[in-house]
């Protein structure tokens, strides 16, 4: 008996020191979660997405963004790195990036821009040809979403400088570190495609998410996703680089923004905020612990389909949720004149929204 509890006893003492000591990639910072009021006015729960229906991807997966093309055409990102189009619910490569392509819009001469997570900016001709405009093969820019101003200006956001999704094999697996260390990694540059030069336009952001720019170009619309927030930053007018907090509090971890018709900016939510990452906000110890348990249980996200459309004032325009989630997951939208198409982390479809069912 004594030698059984003297084994149990040296068990009990390795998982202690193994909790206490283990090395983690993380060293997580304090901060102050604000209060979680859940899904209330002007985000409560209701059944607006549930008229959405399937454009099957097979065999392409997880469509992370979506724009539309100047040939009336809707291109995707996927999780495979390739670029497909979409016509009149058909679905074609229409290129390979290799990488993890995230962000994606058209820019002025019809080319398609896209922010890859592995190697940085990347443009695409209409012919499908790929050529990078920052970054490379070798570089580990975790370049997520993007905006094209009128004049050929690309603002993108880098997601984290520390946490790269090339160095972890995986954006998810990156995106989970930064949010248990909530260190002020993130940053969103322009990209002047005249010069070729790369300027830093905000910094030291808690990762640094959906990029979206105003009709006129006078404001950028950021998503600070582990603050749960948006800023507003001027790039024009009398408030010229001054950035404000627009939206606050949000009820989940904001991904994509796009700039919709009639001055809407739509916001995904790919999961609702945590319960026990807010509770430990004010605790890195414990975060670093967590960090050491086994991955099945450390929090992961909630399956929930949630996205919302506001002004530049911060206004909520409209709030749509699918209780059942049958898209989860989901990234933001793309609107077009006719439909609104749902752009999600996971699955082998497209959810669409034809705007006449709303």
């Amino acid at each position: 008996m004594t030698r059984i509890l003297g084994f149990v006893g040296v068990l009990l003492a390795g998982a202690v020191l193994y909790l206490l000591l283990w090395p983690v990639p993380i060293d997580p910072v304090a901060w102050h979660a604000p209060v979680d009021h859940g899904l209330v006015d002007p985000f409560a729960p209701n059944d607006l997405l549930k008229t959405a229906s399937a454009i099957e991807l097979d065999p392409f997966e997880g469509p992370e963004d979506a724009t539309l093309g100047h040939d009336g055409f809707v291109y995707a990102t996927t999780l495979s790195g390739h670029v497909i189009r979409i016509r009149n619910r058909h679905v074609e490569e229409f290129a390979f990036l290799g990488g993890r392509p995230l962000g994606i819009e058209t820019a002025g001469d019809g080319s398609l821009i896209v922010a890859n997570a592995y190697t940085g900016l990347q443009r695409v001709d209409m012919n499908g040809d790929v050529t990078f405009l920052h970054g490379g093969e070798d570089a580990d820019v975790f370049a997520n979403s993007l905006a094209v101003a009128e004049d050929g200006t690309v603002y993108f956001s880098e997601t984290s400088r520390k946490f790269g999704a090339k160095e972890y094999r995986d954006t998810l697996d990156a995106t989970l570190f930064d949010i248990m260390e909530h260190g002020a990694h993130g940053s969103v540059y322009s990209y002047d495609p005249a010069s070729g030069e790369v300027d830093t336009v905000l910094d030291n952001l808690s990762y640094a998410n959906g990029v979206a720019i105003s009709d006129s170009g006078d404001f950028l619309l950021i998503v600070e996703m582990n603050e749960y927030r948006v800023l507003k930053h001027w790039l024009a007018g009398p408030q010229k680089g001054r950035t404000k907090v627009l939206l606050d509090n949000l009820p989940g971890f904001g991904d994509n923004l796009k700039t919709g018709l009639n001055g809407r900016f739509w916001l995904g939510f790919a999961a609702p905020r945590n319960a026990i990452i807010d509770r430990y906000s004010g605790n890195p110890w414990v975060r670093k612990l967590i960090q050491r348990l086994p991955a099945f249980v450390r929090p992961e996200p909630e399956m929930r389909s949630h996205v919302i459309a506001f002004n530049g004032d911060g206004e909520i325009l409209m709030n749509m949720h699918d209780p059942d989630a049958r898209y989860p997951m989901l990234t933001g939208v793309l609107e077009t004149q006719t439909n609104l198409y749902l752009t999600t982390l996971i699955g082998k479809h497209l959810p669409v929204i034809a705007k006449k069912d709303l």
